[in-house]
């Protein structure tokens, strides 16, 4: 990707953002459950016959214009029982997208076991070792888990044509693809900072006067020790240990996930801070005129971005319903859910992120292997060593 856009049109976009439904769901621990009878599913709507049953509400939506792709219509339709490994999800919200699907097709039975994607990575390499998986679709809500699957062999190569539409760097050898993806961000307070008082780059953020003792970070969240693991991809240990080391001696704030981050520089108690791109906007959901505003990096492990995935695993007897099933997830009414509901960027360039977000393909990410972000022993140790954790 390039960086096609300047540094205003790139960091200014939540001017226009409103309240907006953010739901948050608590998910389904149980052995897979039914996601058509309502187990583990909120407020999924009703229908699943139109895009507006797919689509979220609020100001985000308000505006989201014409958008293109492949159609639910334009697929066969899903029909069988399918047993999915659901990783995460966004609190239970990709429940909701399961409910949806089997209200559209009565006869599509999908059962799912949710947890954390890192342990039924583990779970499914255990089954496969053991002569193969309960489960015939590996849905989860982050590359590496994605990739450690896919690197011992356990999963089937998907199609082209239900793969394509997504950007081939979130599709590797058609092992798994990328459905939603989430942006490293910087979060800023605009009654204290301009946008000139942001770096465009990582490494610069321990000497920028403007942002001293006024940071926040959530070391002990996932998606910050994902940061700093393309960090050390890009800048090595030793680059990474003495940025970690100057953004303490600048006073860095130290909180527990990147949602208090994110409200803390809402709330003034921050200029600044590291997080999820979707969490301002859940702040702004709530908050229509909080002082927030974000920031993108260019090129560095600041403008990393992850994604949720599926891949079809190896021993499936149902591989035709399981690649129907992928492909509905990169359909218009799919991606218009992940984009609505959860705030995620959208995988194929018809649909239009929420909030006047830049379009995926206008950031600019670090050129990074994804499927080395898994390795996250030597992150922990480092952020250890250095005391933020």
């Amino acid at each position: 990707m390039t960086d096609g856009l300047d540094r205003r049109t790139r960091r200014r976009f939540l001017a226009m953002t409103g309240a907006a439904s953010a739901t948050a769901l608590a998910g389904c621990n149980g052995l897979l459950n039914d996601g058509s009878d309502g187990n583990g599913s909120g407020d999924g709507g009703s229908g699943g016959d139109s895009l507006e049953d797919f689509r979220g509400s609020g100001a985000n939506v308000g505006g989201r214009g014409e958008i293109s792709g492949t159609r639910i219509d334009d697929l066969p339709d899903l029909s069988g029982q399918l047993n999915i490994y659901l990783g995460g999800g966004e609190g239970g919200l990709y429940t909701d997208l399961l409910s949806l699907l089997s209200q559209r097709y009565p006869d599509f039975k999908p059962n799912f076991r949710l947890e954390p994607s890192s342990q039924l990575a583990s779970k499914i390499a255990e089954e496969q070792s053991g002569g193969g998986s309960f489960a015939d679709v590996f849905w989860a809500v982050d590359a590496g888990s994605l990739a450690n699957v896919a690197a011992q062999g356990y999963t089937r190569p998907l199609p082209d044509d239900v793969v394509a539409a997504a950007p081939e760097e979130f599709r590797p050898d058609n092992a798994w693809v990328g459905v939603a993806g989430r942006a490293r961000a910087v979060p800023y307070n605009t009654n204290q900072l301009s946008e000139s008082d942001i770096p465009d780059k990582i490494r610069d953020f321990p000497e920028a006067g403007a942002l001293r003792n006024s940071v926040g970070w959530a070391p002990t969240y996932s998606s910050f020790q994902a940061f700093i693991t393309a960090m050390r991809l890009t800048r090595g240990d030793e680059g990474t240990r003495r940025w970690v080391n100057g953004m303490q001696e600048a006073g860095v704030s130290e909180y527990n996930n990147e949602f208090l981050v994110s409200n803390a520089v809402a709330d003034g108690e921050l200029a600044a801070g590291f997080a999820n791109h979707y969490y301002a906007l859940r702040v702004k959901a709530a908050r229509p005129n909080a002082p927030l505003d974000l920031a993108f990096t260019s090129g560095d492990a600041g403008a990393l971005i992850n994604v949720s995935g599926a891949e079809v695993l190896q021993g499936t007897s149902k591989p035709q319903l399981a690649e129907n099933f992928v492909a509905h997830l990169l359909t218009v009414e799919a991606q218009e859910f992940f984009a609505t509901r959860t705030f995620a960027y959208p995988m194929i360039e018809g649909v239009p992120p929420v909030g006047g977000l830049p379009r995926i393909s206008e950031l600019d990410p670090p050129n990074i292997d994804l499927t080395k972000l898994g390795d996250l022993e030597g992150t922990i140790d480092l952020l250890r060593d250095t005391g933020a954790l």
